[in-house]
């Protein structure tokens, strides 16, 4: 296990793709961590200008540690604010409904 002390490494990768989101998107951007069972956790990023993105990785922690990294990239939950930040755009939404259906 390790130290208290010692900081979560975050991979480079995901780094590099929320910061490029942060730029794209506008500052501040807003993320949620989001546990996904054994393959780690999905870090939701919510954009200033509404645009929605995630980065996979290993564990909670990890995205939590990515969130302290990356400047601008303000840490959140699925609250009032966060989901009326959000814009989803039509053709999203009828791919998402078609998934409902069987």
């Amino acid at each position: 296990m390790a130290d208290e002390n010692t900081p979560t490494p975050v991979p480079p990768a995901a780094l590099k793709a929320a910061a490029g989101f942060v730029r794209a998107h506008g500052k501040p951007s807003r993320a949620v961590v989001e546990p996904i069972g054994r393959v780690g956790a999905r870090v939701v990023l919510v954009g200033k200008d509404g645009a929605m993105g995630d980065v996979i990785v290993p564990s909670a922690e990890t995205g939590d540690a990515l969130v302290e990294k990356v400047r601008d990239l303000e840490p959140a939950e699925w609250n009032r604010e966060t989901v009326s930040g959000t814009k989803i755009g039509s053709a999203h939404r009828a791919k998402m409904a078609a998934r409902g259906r069987g």
